[in-house]
């Protein structure tokens, strides 16, 4: 799995290079990522075989894939990026999974379409099950899986669709696993977030999940939000980073939940 998460990262750092400048040259490239131009040939191809770039002679050139969204879902700090492929490991293939909207989600999402271990196809396919507007976006593409985005209403701050349509999409769907990105997660308050539409979808989405992962950097960990997504039982696993607080992570332990500090 470890060239697995590499190549992920490299085609993550490639998308960011492409979104600020709408054009690489295997030069440029090799040289900001410090592999070889063989390499970053394959991995120009490869990106372009996912539609997500169009190659070019001696390069690559942005395609019509959501480039213009914030930085902050463009680019990960390491914690972040630590926490998105490992997530992205736990994931069995050829399985169900449910993704809500976040910047932790949509790297883990891009580390999940990066991986190498081999798919089904038809209903055998990984289903990946989002009510996130930039991640369905990018996932589309990807011919190697099924996406079925929600329907609601957007919400801009965030990419996610919510309010009764969305809920009523889920009605009659099932995840084997639930990623959940959150504001907040805590022993006492479960799992929160800030906007209290998204907690509504996101709450059926942990009702319709056998396993639900959160996936928080530290600072989310031990504190408080607007909305109560879910109690802390229903959490399966926590995936954060290990400058968490340690009481709070002692706390959610306790509480039986699987704690994976990476």
């Amino acid at each position: 799995m470890t060239a697995s998460i590499d190549r992920s990262q490299r085609w993550n750092r490639l998308l960011e290079l492409l979104a600020e400048s709408g054009r690489l040259t295997v030069e440029d490239a090799a040289e900001q990522l410090g592999v070889s131009p063989a390499t970053v040939r394959r991995d120009f191809t490869a990106l372009a075989e996912q539609q997500l770039a169009t190659r070019t002679h001696g390069g690559i050139v942005a395609s019509a894939v959501a480039y213009d969204l914030p930085v902050r879902y463009r680019q990960g700090d390491g914690a972040k990026q630590r926490i998105a492929d490992y997530a992205a490991a736990l994931v069995e293939p050829g399985c169900v999974v449910g993704i809500n909207g976040g910047t932790t989600t949509t790297a883990m999402a891009r580390a999940l379409a990066g991986r190498s271990d081999p798919t089904g196809s038809g209903d055998d396919q990984l289903t990946i099950v989002t009510n996130a507007l930039n991640i369905a976006a990018e996932l589309v593409l990807r011919p190697h899986l099924r996406t079925i985005c929600l329907g609601g209403t957007a919400r801009r701050e965030s990419y996610e669709l919510y309010g009764p349509l969305a809920e009523r999409s889920l009605a009659e769907l099932r995840f084997d696993t639930l990623i959940l990105g959150v504001n907040a997660i805590s022993a006492e308050g479960g799992a929160q977030c800030r906007h209290l539409g998204e907690a509504g979808v996101n709450s059926e989405m942990v009702r319709r999940a056998q396993e639900v992962i959160v996936v928080a950097t530290a600072d989310k960990v031990g504190r408080a939000a607007l909305a109560k997504i879910c109690d802390i039982g229903q959490v399966s696993r926590l995936v954060t980073d290990v400058e968490s607080d340690a009481a709070a992570v002692a706390e959610i332990r306790a509480a039986g939940v699987r704690v994976d500090l990476v």
